[in-house]
């Protein structure tokens, strides 16, 4: 279960998932230097429309795409204060794959593997570098970049997976209807 599982905040405290409990939690891992990372306004923008009904959000920033998150978690907290006004909390940079995966990540990866990807500008070339790299890249369950969204409803059920190319309005409407 979803509240079996703990995190890091930026600050090095631990924090429970059961904390969460009754809450609707969405949980991405972020990126400072990416094409995706414009997706933190509308981040921001569930986080202030939502939070008062039960929202939460888990940031967890990723370097293993690209190195695309390469400053310390004060920088990365810093970066998103100033260029999309953040205020949902930060947890520590972290791993989503491999072998020093947060646990969290193995957990949400089995409920809820990769789907592909929707239709969006970058889903050619996304697709195009990870079949070169590895030809049955889109049978793993692995994160394949930043902004990779799950939600979890009040009863701690992963209950949805959004890849970075999914629809931010998408994200949103499924929030909602869990709210």
């Amino acid at each position: 279960m979803i509240y079996d599982y703990e995190v890091t905040k930026a600050n090095g405290e631990k924090q429970s998932l059961s904390e969460y409990k009754g809450k609707v939690i969405l949980i991405v891992n972020t990126a400072t230097g990416c094409g995706f990372t414009p997706q933190y306004a509308p981040i921001e923008q569930f986080y202030k429309d939502y939070h008062d009904q039960g929202l939460e959000i888990l940031d967890i920033p990723c370097n293993k795409f690209g190195g695309q998150a390469p400053g310390s978690d004060e920088e990365i907290h810093e970066f998103g204060t100033i260029h999309y006004n953040t205020t949902f909390p930060q947890m520590k940079k972290s791993d989503v794959n491999g072998d020093n995966e947060l646990a969290l990540y193995t957990y949400l990866k089995e409920q809820k593997g990769f789907e592909g990807f929707e239709e969006h500008e970058y889903k050619a070339l996304l697709e195009k570098m990870f079949a070169e790299a590895d030809p049955q890249w889109d049978q793993k369950p692995d994160i394949k970049w930043n902004f990779t969204k799950f939600v979890v409803d009040r009863e701690g059920n992963v209950v949805a997976r959004f890849e970075p190319t999914a629809d931010m309005k998408k994200v949103e409407e499924c929030i909602r209807a869990l709210l």
